[in-house]
């Protein structure tokens, strides 16, 4: 069965403060989550207490999946100056340590009128190349995430998985690698098997959430079976991050994406043991 981690920004707020959020969701059967940035400074506004959060995930057996960088660095827009978003990578990194984490997810920013669109690419490839040098040795590994710009992040660069997977191409890293988004991907009406085959072993994080709405699974139009189906195909084993914002209460927003992920792997493994 795939590990579902719950994004606690947005899932079991019901229990309060994070750190409540990681025990209610393991309360509710899952060993594993998500968050937005580890100090809250960025997204969201409200700082978390990292040693209470620490204490929790310890206490439950759960794993942190993915953090996101801080800050979210605009970097094609002049004056080109990345130098907080190295110094912070470096406390990033050192926060996934001491939490546990092994993936910190990273964007593109918003893109530059002034530049040509390869240009830009062949710039983000220079940036991680050099993000993944400075963090050498630290076992985290850098996840890039294209994103809609159809309905959530208008004027953001990277919003096809194929350009993420060029950048991570030309990165060159099994310590970098691309985060796909099933939601984000749908809304900019992508063939999701062919971004998966074409992505192959560069996929390091899967997120979901359904569209239209960025609802759980089952408010929104997507087929959710045929969904992990074809991540199931592609050969993806890794985590996946319910990174929705509820409809109904937490637990019973879970209920149909966890059935599912069960009897998508059930499928492939008597497909393979036919063959």
């Amino acid at each position: 069965m795939y590990q579902l981690a719950p994004n606690i920004e947005l899932l079991f707020t019901e229990a309060g403060d994070y750190h409540d959020r990681v025990r209610a969701a393991a309360a509710a059967g899952f060993d594993a989550v998500e968050m937005w940035g580890p100090t809250g400074v960025d997204a969201p506004a409200t700082p978390k207490d990292l040693p209470a959060l620490k204490a929790a995930l310890e206490e439950t057996g759960t794993t942190l999946t993915a953090q996101l960088s801080e800050p979210r660095t605009q970097f094609m827009i002049p004056p080109w100056d990345h130098s907080e978003f190295y110094r912070k990578l470096d406390e990033g990194v050192a926060i996934a340590h001491d939490l546990g984490c092994r993936r910190i997810v990273v964007g593109s920013g918003t893109g530059f009128g002034g530049w040509k669109r390869q240009v830009q690419l062949d710039k983000l490839i220079e940036i991680y190349q050099k993000a993944i040098a400075q963090i050498d040795g630290s076992g985290v590994t850098l996840a890039l995430e294209p994103v809609n710009i159809r309905v959530d992040h208008p004027g953001s660069l990277l919003d096809r998985t194929s350009e993420a997977v060029y950048v991570a191409r030309g990165v060159d890293s099994p310590y970098f690698g691309v985060l796909y988004d099933i939601y984000h991907s749908a809304v900019e009406g992508e063939d999701m098997a062919a971004e998966l085959a074409n992505a192959g072993d560069l996929i390091v994080y899967v997120q979901l959430a359904d569209a239209p709405g960025r609802g759980e699974p089952g408010s929104g139009e997507l087929d959710w079976a045929e969904r992990l189906g074809i991540l199931r195909a592609s050969g993806y084993d890794g985590p996946i991050g319910l990174e929705y914002y509820p409809t109904q209460e937490s637990t019973a927003s879970v209920a149909l994406i966890r059935e599912l992920a069960v009897s998508a792997c059930d499928v492939l493994s008597e497909r393979s043991k036919s063959k």
